[in-house]
């Protein structure tokens, strides 16, 4: 099977665009940092204002929702920038409240920890942005701009102490550290890693180490990083009185050979992370350990049907609130993969597939309350709403499409006076 992948390989980027644990403790630390885990896809969906989400229980208050993507003729971009929505959290419809236009690629966005900034990530670029959010409207513009000293950043995460974020340098195989300055602003660079190993066995796509994710996980102790490129998951600390990044002992866990894992999400309350592999269309449960940091694999799932017999790549994976459902993206069957989650083991099972009415799902994400995921159909240039099913986590299409292009990120804030 032919893998297909929309990342351009380095050499044709254009050097021009902008830029056993114990549960009680387990569950202590979750609790003392679940404020600062907001909805990105990857990360466990929990809720933005820091309360238990339900999974299937409709979100009550209104969101914001910031969608991002690509613009340039290089990445076939037909985005226009950065879009922002109200969210209706009665049917989970998206209506447009701001366009910022002059933004080039922003393919990944973040929130900071009390949600009152906002960062985006640039595919093919070599900069970060922090972006104000103003507490009425939830509208936003733009603060600074920070070298990433690294090119294609793809992802960006906020460390525990709400004082750094955290960038993956896809094409230049490194992980940056920057500074968060009191205002929301982005600080100068204070450390570069350089993530080193055996580049996989797929001759175009593992040339050399490709991070394409950062995770935090619910403690905020660690940050997990998948290199698609060197086949393997790295594991950092943030040392906040220095300012450094501190490789974990493994500093990493290797995976199947060929498997380039792409994202990671964490089970919101269990000792659990799942990896989204983007080469052989898979998903690797590991036990988590969140003393050390370590990762043990358990269980490694295909994503496919076995009925399908053409080219596929998976994109994204997103965590349930409730911790009972994972869902992954495939990017040529374009579809959700739907797994429900072994309470006692951690470990998925197959539930179904969901089309995403749409081309190329680069990325898949739930709303806080775990109500409706939302599909991003990069190539096809919509966003479909669907809602989830609390009992069986099934997906239902609610007929509404909202019109974007080239999506590739989208993050949910609670709205002011709600």
């Amino acid at each position: 099977m032919r893998i297909r992948s929309d990342e351009p390989h380095e050499e044709t980027r254009s050097p021009d665009l902008f830029v056993a644990m114990r549960r009680r403790e387990f569950l202590g630390g979750v609790a003392s940092v679940a404020a600062g885990i907001v909805v990105s896809g990857c990360a466990s969906s929990a809720s933005p204002d820091g309360g238990a989400a339900v999974q299937g229980k409709p979100q009550e208050k209104p969101m914001t929702v910031y969608v991002g993507g690509y613009t340039t003729k290089e990445r076939n971009g037909r985005g226009e920038g950065i879009t922002v929505y109200r969210m209706d959290p009665a049917t989970g419809d998206l209506t447009q409240i701001q366009l910022l236009t002059g933004i080039v690629n922003p393919s990944w966005l973040t929130l900071d920890r009390q949600q009152r900034a906002l960062y985006s990530a640039h595919g093919d670029g070599t900069e970060a942005t922090a972006y104000g959010i103003d507490a009425g409207t939830g509208q936003v513009k733009v603060l600074n701009r920070q070298p990433t000293n690294g090119k294609n950043g793809v992802r960006l995460g906020i460390d525990a102490s709400g004082r750094f974020i955290v960038c993956a340098n896809y094409a230049s195989g490194t992980v940056a550290l920057l500074g968060i300055e009191k205002d929301g602003s982005l600080g100068a660079p204070r450390d570069l890693a350089t993530l080193n190993g055996k580049p996989g066995p797929h001759r175009t796509e593992q040339a050399s180490s490709h991070p394409h994710d950062v995770v935090v996980d619910p403690r905020g102790r660690f940050v997990l990083v998948p290199d698609k490129g060197l086949d393997a998951v790295f594991v950092f600390s943030v040392d906040v009185a220095a300012g450094k990044l501190v490789p974990a002992d493994p500093p990493s866990v290797a995976t199947r050979p060929g498997a380039g894992p792409r994202h990671a999400g964490f089970h919101p309350t269990k000792p659990y992370a799942y990896v989204i592999n983007e080469l052989d269309s898979t998903i690797t449960t590991y036990r988590f350990d969140p003393d050390r940091g370590t990762l043990s694999p358990l269980q490694v799932i295909t994503t496919m049907p076995s009925s399908f017999t053409g080219n596929n790549s998976t994109a994204e994976i997103a965590v349930a609130p409730s911790g009972r459902f994972v869902y992954g993206s495939n990017r040529g069957h374009d579809s959700v993969a739907i797994f429900s989650v072994d309470e006692t083991t951690g470990v998925l099972a197959s539930v179904g597939w969901e089309p995403t009415q749409g081309k190329t799902p680069r990325f898949i994400g739930l709303d806080p309350s775990g109500t409706f995921l939302y599909a991003a159909n990069q190539d096809s240039d919509t966003i479909v709403v669907f809602r989830v099913d609390g009992a069986t986590g099934r997906l239902k299409a609610t007929g509404r499409v909202v019109a974007v292009g080239s999506p590739s990120t989208m993050v949910f804030r609670q709205s002011a006076g709600s």
